[in-house]
């Protein structure tokens, strides 16, 4: 018997119903204000693509985007803060883009605390581009935080 841990691969499906224990678990590990359980309900009933990542039957990680018209928006992608660091944030994000380009999306857009720059970073190595900042963005310990808006062309220009 081996004392190394088989490698379970990670696999990605639908958001369903069931998920939003898991998947509000996550985010309130890894948000100071996150959002509620209703909210997340919500996205899937405005059917949102609403996807998790799991790893052995376990959620560790989700994303939901809206898509309208030609553009798409990443409203949420978050991973476990026990499964960071694994690739699953790049793994998600790059099925958001499959799938966005597959529904003819033209550009994608997010916003991004300015102070996470580990997002920030996943995102310009998949190639999305500082568009600008929305100042007092988010909610922050000590008052309101800026977010930085980034965005990827997908297709062509309109």
């Amino acid at each position: 018997m081996s004392a190394q841990a088989e490698f379970v691969a990670p696999t990605i499906r639908a958001m369903l119903p069931a998920d939003l224990d898991s998947v509000t678990a996550i985010e309130a590990s890894s948000y100071i204000y996150p959002w509620s359980r209703g909210i997340f309900s919500d996205c899937l009933l405005a059917d949102y693509f609403s996807v998790v990542v799991e790893i052995g039957g376990a959620v560790a990680g989700y994303s939901i985007v809206s898509v309208a018209a030609a553009e798409a928006h990443i409203l949420n992608l978050c991973i476990d803060v026990d499964r960071q660091r694994q690739g699953l944030g790049n793994l998600l994000l790059q099925e958001v883009l499959i799938y966005a380009r597959q529904q003819h999306v033209q550009r994608m857009f997010l916003e991004v605390r300015s102070s996470n720059d580990v997002a920030i970073r996943l995102y310009e190595q998949s190639g999305f581009n500082r568009l600008g900042h929305r100042p007092g963005y988010y909610q922050a310990a000590n008052g309101r935080e800026d977010a930085l808006v980034l965005a990827i062309q997908l297709g062509d220009e309109l």
